[in-house]
């Protein structure tokens, strides 16, 4: 194979120049090393094969390949015919449905114009519709209001005011009367047509309700009437007076006045009657101002065994405040006539608890009756609550002030002041206020009473001279027994609902108790004989209290104070004759031991032996004597054995100490060992005298 010409052996790249060369030849030389990449020509070079001889041998078969396919086309040539002829007709049905469907375009476009044109005509007829309903509407509503029915006629003219049917058919009247008034206004002259027959028909509702009205209202001047059932039925139908208020000013003023005029009248007469009555159902033999705290309890003044028989004693509080309990304040009002059958008698917080209650009951059902009937509120309704009540008012306050003033039942007073602030609230519960002024008006009456009162009875203890009583003797005395009642009961109502200025008039009550008892007991010669009153007295005042109230209150802790002082120092006192040598001397040794003092202790020696055996021989019979003594003195039994426990206790720790100081050196070298009594030995027989409860 001889090489091509221009080769070197080795294939190599022919590199062209010329002008455009640079460029053009990085493309050609590109383009060459793309085609050496083919599979066809990298094996034509690899194997070695002629190139010439090659590209023959390729064209020859490229020349067999084009025959083949002439051949080919050649056999097929009537199905290619064929086929053509079918692409033809395709054509030619295609080219008719593109003008059929440019037909059906053209067509659409008129329709959707039409259709556009419906639409906007439907629009316009919807708006006329829309606007025909409207004005139908109006219409109607306007001419519905406007015409008077037969069956509005009817039931106005015809039908008793009590009838429902009768309330439907106001009510709608009302709203034509506004209507048309309205409708004048706007000078609509179709009202004219109506005016009157609506007219016609006010005058005769007017008529009709005034009648109604004022026949309910005389219902109330018939003697023993029932007020609820008439007042109950003009709520009922309380738009008649609003129907008269709007449209019959003058019959409405005459309403109200009526009814103004005549229930003042009723209350007035009611309550002047009722309270007349009830005052004569007080016990006969009221508090004076001789049944004080410091008068002498004698046969000629015996007050307590007077009120024991009708009303309780003046001082005690029993079960008086009951009335405050809720049951108490809402139950039943006494009614004089029937209690008068039966020879009640009463106390006078019971008659005032009665009286306003009574007043409160009808003063609240009549403030609520005046706001919802009349439409009032506020200051208006207090102002027309005034005119109907202020007479009633009045009288019940001048009835009880000169009750009050005569009173000097001090407990009473106090039940009164709180049944006053009870039913102020229960008024505030019902939403009432009107009451307010008549209840300050009370208290300024009875709680400066209350206070004068309680102070004559401070009084009359300052001004008790022991020297002029009955002869005393150790037992309670009556002043600290009606102390300790009156205050246990005030401080029972205090504690319910406390009140200023209660506080420092039962301070000043005490300290002037305090001060009697101590002047009573200095009578006595004798200061054990002093302090077993003292302690008689202040025992019996804390028993009574404790009952009444907590043991933790002032005048308990006071009256503890006190008494524990006493029995201390009657301790000292009832254990001197028997033990008196033996406590001196531990008092003073036992100083003598914390101050180191030996030397001064040897100055007792002789005291110590004679002690000893005399504590040891009298011990025994002492403690019992000492028994018999606490035991005779005391009008308490429990404070008597509580006394004796106490002194037993004292003797004991004093005792105890005794045989401490014994112990000391200073007494080592004296015989006493075998006289001495030993400590658990005083314990046991302290014991037999314990108490069993």
């Amino acid at each position: 194979m001889q090489p091509y010409p221009g080769d070197s052996g080795d294939l190599q790249p022919h590199k062209m120049s010329g002008p455009g060369g640079g460029e053009g030849g990085e493309d050609v030389d590109s383009h060459i090393k793309a085609q050496l990449e083919d599979d066809v020509i990298r094996e034509a070079l690899t194997s070695g094969t002629d190139l010439r001889q090659y590209s023959q041998s390729v064209e020859k078969e490229l020349r067999q390949l084009e025959n083949l396919s002439i051949q080919d086309y050649i056999s097929k040539a009537q199905n290619i015919a064929t086929l053509h002829h079918q692409i033809t007709e395709c054509d030619s049905i295609l080219e008719n449905m593109q003008g059929m469907l440019e037909g059906f375009l053209t067509h659409l476009s008129t329709i959707s114009q039409e259709i556009q044109s419906l639409q906007e005509q439907s629009a316009s007829i919807n708006v006329q519709l829309t606007n025909r309903k409207k004005v139908h509407t109006q219409l109607s509503a306007f001419i519905d209001q406007l015409m008077v029915p037969e069956v509005m006629i009817h039931h106005i003219l015809n039908t008793p005011v009590t009838d429902e049917l009768f309330m439907q058919q106001l009510k709608a009247l009302n709203q034509k009367i506004r209507f048309v008034k309205e409708q004048n206004f706007r000078d609509a002259h179709s009202c004219q047509d109506v005016q009157d027959i609506v007219d016609k028909l006010t005058v005769k509702a007017v008529s009709k309700i005034r009648e109604y009205l004022l026949q309910k209202v005389y219902q109330f001047r018939k003697p023993l009437s029932n007020y609820q059932i008439p007042q109950n039925a003009m709520i009922k139908h309380k738009f008649f007076f609003e129907f008269l208020l709007l449209h019959a000013r003058t019959i409405a003023a005459e309403v109200h006045d009526e009814y103004i005029e005549t229930m003042s009248k009723v209350y007035s007469s009611y309550f002047q009657s009722y309270t007349k009555q009830l005052w004569k159902l007080q016990y006969e033999e009221g508090v004076t101002r001789d049944d004080l705290m410091g008068v002498e309890d004698t046969r000629t003044n015996s007050f307590f065994t007077k009120s024991l028989k009708s009303r309780g004693t003046v001082f005690t509080l029993g079960n008086r405040d009951s009335l405050l309990t809720p049951q108490g304040l809402t139950q039943d009002i006494i009614v004089p006539h029937t209690a008068s059958k039966g020879d009640a008698k009463y106390a006078f917080e019971v008659l005032f608890r009665s009286q306003q209650y009574a007043l409160m009951d009808n003063g609240c059902r009549e403030y609520i009756f005046l706001s919802e009937f009349f439409m009032v509120k506020d200051a208006d309704a207090l102002k027309l609550f005034m005119t109907v009540m202020g007479k009633t008012l009045q009288h019940i306050q001048k009835e009880v002030c000169g009750v009050v003033m005569g009173c000097y039942d001090s407990i009473a007073l106090y039940l009164c002041v709180h049944l006053i602030h009870q039913y102020r609230l229960l008024c505030h519960k019902r939403a009432v206020p009107a009451l307010d002024t008549h209840w300050e008006q009370l208290l300024h009456m009875i709680w400066p009473r209350f206070e004068y009162v309680v102070k004559m009875n401070i009084q009359s203890i300052q001004e008790c001279d022991p020297s002029k009583m009955a002869a005393l003797d150790m037992r309670p005395h009556y002043i600290t027994r009606r102390y300790a009642e009156f205050s246990g009961a005030v401080m029972v109502l205090h504690e319910k609902f406390p009140l200023e200025g209660v506080d420092g008039l039962m301070l000043q009550l005490q300290d002037e108790v305090e001060k009697v008892i101590l002047k009573m007991a200095a009578v006595f010669p004798n200061r054990k004989d002093q302090l077993i009153f003292l302690i008689n007295n202040y025992d019996m005042m804390l028993s009574v209290l404790s009952e009444k109230t907590r043991e933790d209150s002032r005048e308990c802790e006071r009256l503890k104070e006190l008494l524990g002082q006493r029995t201390g120092e009657y301790i000292e006192e009832v254990l001197a004759p028997h033990f008196g040598g033996m406590l001196t001397f531990v008092r003073e040794a036992d100083h003598l031991i914390a101050n180191n003092n030996t030397e001064a202790l040897k100055d007792y020696e002789k005291k110590v032996v004679p002690l000893v055996r005399s504590f040891s021989a009298t011990w025994k019979k002492s403690v019992e004597r000492l028994n018999n003594e606490v035991m005779q003195c005391f009008t308490n039994f429990r404070t008597g054995t509580l006394v004796l426990q106490r002194a037993l206790e004292t003797l004991i720790t004093a005792h105890h100490t005794f045989n401490r100081i014994l112990t000391n050196q200073a007494f080592h070298h004296l015989n006493i060992k075998a006289d001495i009594v030993n400590s658990h030995h005083l314990i046991v027989e302290a014991k037999k005298y314990k108490p069993t409860f």
